[in-house]
């Protein structure tokens, strides 16, 4: 297979590879985009038909390309986000490589090769921004579901009609599980729902979206070195809401009021039962308490600077457990979505930049192997660094760093979208 060079290799075409090339492309920077898929994989194959974004459009900021549509206080569905990037890839033309997996990258004495399923190539500097959620994630408690049972992971969700008759187990309650979970109840379906840590945040309050109170605030703007728990906040769940049919909050409590069964932590399954930890009441406490912390944050905001806002009631609990179920027949179950999460896999990175989680050192990207940058991370640098509101801003630090514009070769000239075949493989 042949050998290629270039300045940068750039590995992934989602928003933040797309973000690192418009950045080297407006300062001349020779280099290339390898996506195994196609631009936008992730959210077009690993997001249900009704998913769509729980930030206002008007956060989309990609370098160049803020949100420009007629809805920018609305929530782009799947496919409108698809879209967008593709428009955003269309408005600049990046060297994405299409289909090409790469398979390993090691260092070289003259910077880095980076091994694919179409050839080689080698660069002086490599830019990793396949994001975090290569693998999903589940417990290996799901070998001992009954095998009358589906089992699919949220990854693999796509709509209620997909599923068997009959009822589901929804395990998890981040983003993902929670607004499944809802999907499936208001398709009509019997969903039981095992209650995670994740805290939940409301969708308005005191007349604006609760995102541009935060925004506002510069929350998404926070270093993670501000943070005191800053070693442990990369870990933490999500808060759950959802921006379906104009926005809303998620109030699991609402969802057992109206019929939806809820329990504890999935703790094991046994004698065909499923079986659950005795931790829902507190774990709901727990996202209210987030919740209600967050609000009083923006009361402080608005309170020191003077802004006019209207009031709002403080959450009063619409239910509450009473004697939560500790055990689930498996014979009722029809289907499991395991909202488990992802995990990262960085196995074919043989360059020693991980910890002993497998999470690369960074700073802002910077590892410390000269010439490897990480990039679309949660938390890389900000809370909004794994988002489409701040992964510009750390693209154009990377960009900064990579160093002055270089010679462009072949790679700036090509068209968009060029097909693995063309590699001369």
């Amino acid at each position: 297979m042949s050998v290629r060079r270039h300045a940068v290799v750039v590995i992934g075409a989602g928003q933040a590879g797309l973000s690192m090339s418009h950045c080297l492309t407006r300062r001349g920077v020779d280099h290339v985009v390898l996506e195994r898929h196609k631009v936008g994989h992730e959210w077009r194959s690993r997001r249900w038909d009704t998913f769509c974004l729980v930030t206002p459009n008007w956060q989309c900021r990609l370098p160049g390309y803020s949100y420009g549509g007629a809805d920018p206080d609305g929530f782009m569905r799947r496919d409108e986000i698809v879209r967008y990037l593709e428009d955003y890839a269309a408005s600049f033309g990046p060297p994405v490589l299409e289909g090409v997996t790469a398979t390993r990258l090691t260092a070289s004495g003259t910077g880095f090769e980076v091994e694919t399923t179409h050839g080689t190539f080698t660069a002086g500097q490599v830019v990793v921004a396949t994001g975090p959620y290569q693998e999903p994630v589940i417990p290996r408690v799901a070998e001992r579901v009954p095998p009358h049972v589906t089992q699919l992971h949220s990854g693999a969700y796509r709509d209620p009609g997909a599923l068997p008759p009959g009822e589901v187990l929804v395990v998890g309650s981040g983003q993902s599980g929670c607004q499944i979970a809802e999907d499936l109840h208001l398709a009509g379906r019997r969903v039981h729902l095992a209650v995670g840590s994740a805290p939940r945040i409301s969708r308005f309050y005191r007349g604006r979206d609760i995102v541009a109170w935060l925004d506002l605030m510069g929350y998404y703007e926070r270093p993670i070195e501000s943070f005191p728990d800053h070693d442990a906040i990369r870990a933490r769940a999500n808060h759950y809401v959802t921006g379906r049919d104009g926005g809303r909050d998620i109030d699991l409590r609402a969802f057992a009021r109206d019929g939806m069964r809820l329990y504890g932590r999935l703790t094991g399954v046994r004698d065909g039962r499923f079986l659950f930890g005795g931790d829902l009441e507190r774990d709901l406490d727990h996202a209210d308490a987030v919740n209600d912390g967050v609000k009083d944050s923006i009361d402080a905001f608005i309170a020191e600077h003077g802004i006019q806002a209207r009031t709002e009631p403080r959450y009063v609990p619409v239910w509450r457990p009473e004697n939560p179920p500790e055990h689930l027949d498996a014979g009722r179950i029809a289907a499991v979505v395991w909202s488990t999460g992802f995990r990262r896999d960085y196995r074919w990175i043989r360059v020693p930049v991980f910890d002993g989680t497998g999470y690369p050192v960074h700073h802002r990207g910077v590892t410390r192997a000269p010439g490897l940058y990480f990039l679309g991370l949660p938390w890389l640098h900000t809370w909004g660094s794994g988002r489409f509101s701040g992964v510009a801003a750390d693209a154009e630090h990377l960009a900064r760093h990579i160093g002055s514009p270089q010679p462009a070769t072949a790679a700036n000239g090509h068209s968009y979208f060029v097909h693995p075949e063309l590699l001369g493989t």
